[in-house]
């Protein structure tokens, strides 16, 4: 499953490639201009690639991380 960011802003990665998370852990955030915005888990599974780099520009939409069932 590819998670996407919800506006354009700049990746901060709370998790690491082969990690195993929860449903509703935070994977990453997206900042803009004083807003913070997490994205989190819609259900288990294990990151398979980060897509970005950590403090990388990103538009609404971009592609930050994928998420495999465990």
């Amino acid at each position: 499953m590819k998670i996407c960011a919800p506006f354009a802003g700049i990746v901060r990665y709370k998790v690491a490639i082969g990690e195993i998370v929860a449903t509703g852990q935070e994977l990453a955030s997206v900042e803009a201009v004083k807003l913070e915005a997490p994205v989190c888990a819609p259900g288990p599974g294990k990151v398979t690639a980060l897509t970005k780099t950590d403090f990388a520009d990103v538009l609404g939409g971009d592609e930050l991380l994928v998420l495999e069932e465990a």
